[in-house]
């Protein structure tokens, strides 16, 4: 198992996602540094953290290439296997990532916007006090628009009704990316022998 911290996996998602297409520098700044100025140094070395993490080699690449003066693209093979929901006996833990954020969905609804009172908060002017709502249920997931002025888009569509959100799917909200976890529990504690 390799532990990664947040900037990592959002390189390694915007990376995934445009694959096999090659990701501009300007793209991956954007998403993995939102609002942040930082140097092609900075993405220079966290492309190379990534590699050392997935076992790569930039002279002999397996899976990240590097397109000189462009950006970067994953060639590895890309399959999405991953569940709508969880398993049947185990628990559901449904999670938002903003930036360097983890935010916990609770059951019910969670509300996504720039009001200080809501679930997830998204300091974005493009985004409405209350612009998305989440509804975590016995279904799974689902995301809706509320009305707002700039819409929200899920994996690059926009949404015109409640949509079955799954595990990994893109939510943009205004000019900010989060990203849509599941992550499941075993309904019991499992013994450890010594």
């Amino acid at each position: 198992m390799v532990h990664c911290g947040p900037k990592l996996l959002a390189l390694l998602e915007v990376l995934l996602d445009a694959a096999p297409r090659a990701v501009t520098k300007d793209e991956i700044h954007k998403a993995v540094w939102p609002g942040t100025f930082v140097t092609d140094a900075t993405l220079t070395s966290l492309v190379a953290e990534l590699r050392t993490a997935v076992g790569d080699d930039a002279r002999t690449p397996r899976l990240v290439r590097t397109i000189h003066g462009y950006g970067y693209a994953f060639i590895g093979d890309v399959s999405d296997a991953r569940p709508l929901q969880p398993p049947a006996g185990e628990l559901g833990a449904y999670r938002i990532i903003v930036g360097d954020r983890d935010i916990a969905l609770a059951p019910g609804a969670n509300i996504l916007g720039r009001s200080p009172d809501v679930a997830v908060f998204v300091d974005d002017v493009g985004v409405s006090r209350h612009h998305a709502r989440i509804t975590i249920d016995a279904r799974g997931a689902t995301l809706e628009d509320l009305g707002s002025k700039n819409g929200t888009m899920l994996d690059g569509q926009k949404i015109l009704e409640p949509t079955l959100l799954r595990d990994g799917s893109r939510i943009v909200v205004g000019a900010t990316a989060l990203r849509f976890r599941v992550f499941t529990t075993s309904t019991s504690t499992e013994t450890i022998s010594r």
